[in-house]
């Protein structure tokens, strides 16, 4: 499954625990709908060109084409047509099960209502799935149901979705405002004072989140924080995760998992957390498939200085199949790769790369989340 140039290290690169991912589409796309899902763009420039016209773009016409009956490379318009012609639903099955990933731990929390459930999303790919929650959609949940007691009845779904399979939280801050969270977790009576001016269909309020993510650690669950790249929605300058820090030295002693999400442009200030907090996780995500072929040198700067029990794979794939093939695929491509070179300069033993490779793979997400 390496597929590249690199050590080969297919074994400890395979079954896949993919820590963060999202539902696809398995109807058919048109051209609009399909770019329109290839990246945090909502749609390709109309003073620009295709979204094809990116490492993403080169990505799917290179490794997803040759599971559609293509050649490598085949131009944009040709993929499409062969996608359509396929549906949806027959490209979804064939790209989803070449993707070696036996666990997914999925992020339910965002729409549209016709992206696969979790079931489905694990039966395409030959795996397991298990739920992620996201905290804000959950609080959004709660005051539009009108409880007369906010905080008792967050905690108490928190408690029956662990119970239920859920092996995790997820605090969309980043998106919101911003990774600044409080040290200290909110009382009773600031939150209280903080809701009184929420809106209940998009939850916009620091100290409403920061009770959320310490309620996640109180409750003992791994916790994940959506950090750096993202949408037009969010303010890139505010999704540093060196503005945890505060957040982070406060929860060390918990010893509930903090994972890092995406990271980039921040990846190498997410490594550094992740070596100076015990338990700060990081992965590269979407940043790996959008990066395409120059995934390798982002990997290597990761690894710069994070420990290797502190980094995971995640393809964060939302939408496409596609995402997720590319997200395994070019995953192992680089890790080959950059591990290959580590090896062949001396050092690295080969034993030693497929050690850390299968700690990336999948132990360290095992090990975080208690799989």
């Amino acid at each position: 499954m390496a597929d590249g140039p690199g050590l080969p290290l297919d074994d400890a690169l395979d079954g896949l625990v993919d820590h963060h991912c999202h539902g696809i589409l398995t109807g058919d796309l048109d051209r609009a709908a399909f770019e329109g899902l290839m990246n945090e763009a909502v749609r390709a420039s109309p003073l620009g060109t295709t979204l094809f016209d990116s490492t993403l773009g080169w990505a799917v016409r290179r490794h997803c084409a040759p599971y559609l009956d293509l050649e490598p490379l085949v131009p944009a318009g040709e993929y499409l047509r062969r996608r359509t012609e396929l549906g949806g639903a027959e490209v979804s099955r064939r790209l989803m099960s070449a993707t070696g990933i036996a666990t997914l731990l999925v992020d339910t929390g965002i729409g549209p209502d016709d992206l696969t459930p979790m079931d489905e999303l694990a039966s395409l790919s030959g795996g397991t799935a298990h739920e992620v929650v996201r905290l804000e959609r959950l609080a959004e949940e709660v005051l539009a149901a009108g409880a007369t007691d906010f905080a008792a009845e967050v905690e108490q779904r928190l408690r029956t979705a662990r119970v239920a399979g859920a092996v995790g939280a997820k605090s969309i801050a980043a998106y919101r405002v911003g990774l600044e969270l409080p040290a200290t977790e909110p009382s009773p009576d600031e939150l209280g004072r903080a809701l009184e001016g929420v809106d209940a269909e998009r939850l916009v309020d620091p100290t409403v989140s920061g009770w959320l993510a310490h309620t996640a650690i109180d409750l003992g669950l791994p916790l994940q924080f959506h950090v750096g790249y993202g949408d037009s929605d969010l303010d890139l300058l505010d999704c540093d995760p060196l503005r945890l820090t505060a957040f982070l030295r406060a929860t060390q002693d918990r010893g509930v998992p903090v994972l890092l999400l995406h990271n980039w442009p921040y990846h190498r200030q997410a490594a550094y957390l992740a070596q100076v907090f015990d338990h700060v996780f990081m992965d590269l995500g979407l940043t790996t498939h959008n990066t395409g072929a120059l995934s390798t040198g982002v990997l290597r700067e990761t690894l710069e200085i994070v420990p290797f029990g502190k980094l995971l794979f995640s393809s964060d794939a939302y939408g496409l199949a596609e995402l997720y093939l590319l997200g395994a695929r070019v995953f192992r491509r680089s890790m080959s790769a950059v591990l290959g070179e580590l090896v062949e300069a001396g050092e690295a033993s080969p034993d030693d790369a497929a050690y850390v490779a299968r700690l990336v793979a999948r132990e360290n997400a095992r090990r975080a989340y208690r799989l």
